[in-house]
């Protein structure tokens, strides 16, 4: 019997089967012909596409021929604010970042500060905004150009999108939106219109440029809905469907439990989260592939397919051999859970030490990154 696991833009939990999220889906594997195109257009690779991190897509191979032919394609991802940013979020944004610089394109970064209020009981648009511009630094921190990254907040541009949402909804009926996010009759109105806000910068830059520009939409999997839902009314409005290029998820740190939340601070470690705290979290909570004992571990070896700190190393250190290293050195048992969890350790506050510094240089930055109007 298939395991049980679910998979929305609201709720992701189970152990996920991937390939089976691939047919459900209707999305595509980037397979090997895929990747060396990629990495020949772009002049180099990057690991989330060697490690199949972003492993599927929509159109990827149509964007790719647009590009070669001159039709530049522009970026669209986004962030829905409901609490600090995690190491989770950042990997769509990272890669993102390498596509912008790879093939020079212009990223139109979303922030649907009424979805959560929307979906979320007790959170109040007073939360939403001061949950935008937290996860504003944490964008800029990544180093996206200015000169080609545009923030659009929902609430704050409506009057440059409303009118593109109009004709969006007008094109979708109840029972496709229900069909599509579980929603519900209970569910309220503005639940019910939101898809319409989060397909519009899927083709905003085409109704401004007045001409049609590919777009490509780089995400976590659990978003797919959204965009499978709006492809089609933005081809009937005229404009090309989005392409999009879908990524697994960061696990949480107890393991095969979904993904990392936003609000469950003991599943993640925030990009605000001092040395002491990362180091606590990753010892206490990290899911471990070791035995129980240090006898049987040096005899049997560990369980890296399962264990927590060497799954996040897979997403976080980029050296091929360094990894391929500690793989092997768990694996035969040389190296013990605790080693393990020290490199993580070590990595992340590295990581998280350059990313606070940019962070805090950020604050005098946001005005560059955001759309008037």
């Amino acid at each position: 019997m298939a395991e049980k696991f679910i998979v929305t833009p609201w709720e992701v939990t189970g152990d996920v089967d991937y390939k089976r999220l691939v047919r459900e889906f209707g999305i595509k594997e980037i397979d090997a012909h895929l990747l060396k195109r990629i990495e020949k257009i772009a002049k180099g690779s990057h690991h989330f596409l060697r490690r199949k991190i972003f492993f599927a897509h929509r159109d990827l191979d149509w964007i790719l021929d647009e590009y070669e032919k001159g039709n530049k394609f522009f970026l669209y991802t986004g962030r829905a604010p409901s609490g600090h940013t995690h190491l989770g979020h950042l990997v769509p944004w990272m890669f993102t970042k390498w596509l912008q610089d790879k093939f020079g394109v212009e990223l139109w970064f979303q922030f649907p500060d009424e979805e959560k209020f929307l979906f979320k009981e007790k959170l109040t648009l007073e939360d939403t905004e001061r949950y935008t511009y937290e996860n504003m630094l944490d964008i800029i921190a990544l180093g996206f150009n200015p000169k080609k990254t545009k923030f659009l907040v929902d609430t704050k541009n409506a009057n440059l999108m409303y009118r593109e949402a109009l004709k969006v909804a007008k094109k979708i009926n109840f029972s496709n939106v229900k069909a599509a996010f579980g929603l519900t009759n209970e569910t309220n109105i503005g639940g019910i219109f939101y898809t319409a806000m989060q397909a519009v910068p899927a083709f905003l830059p085409s109704v401004l440029a007045g001409k049609n520009i590919p777009c490509l939409i780089p995400h976590a999997v659990d978003q797919d809905p959204h965009f499978r839902l709006s492809r089609d009314v933005v081809g009937k409005l005229g404009y090309y469907k989005p392409a999009s290029i879908q990524c697994r998820f960061l696990p949480a740190l107890q393991g095969a439990t979904g993904k990392m939340s936003a609000s469950e601070q003991e599943t993640a470690v925030y990009t605000i989260d001092d040395p002491e705290t990362v180091k606590r979290k990753i010892n206490k909570y990290a899911f471990s592939g070791g035995r129980d004992t240090v006898e049987e571990h040096r005899k049997l070896g560990g369980k890296p397919e399962i264990d927590v700190s060497y799954q996040w190393l897979a997403f976080f250190e980029e050296d091929d051999k360094k990894l391929e290293k500690i793989y092997t050195d768990y694996k035969s048992g040389k190296m013990l859970t605790g080693e393990l969890k020290q490199i993580l350790i070590d990595k992340i506050n590295k990581l998280l030490a350059e990313h606070q510094k940019n962070r805090e240089k950020a604050k005098k930055k946001i005005g560059e990154y955001l759309v008037k109007g």
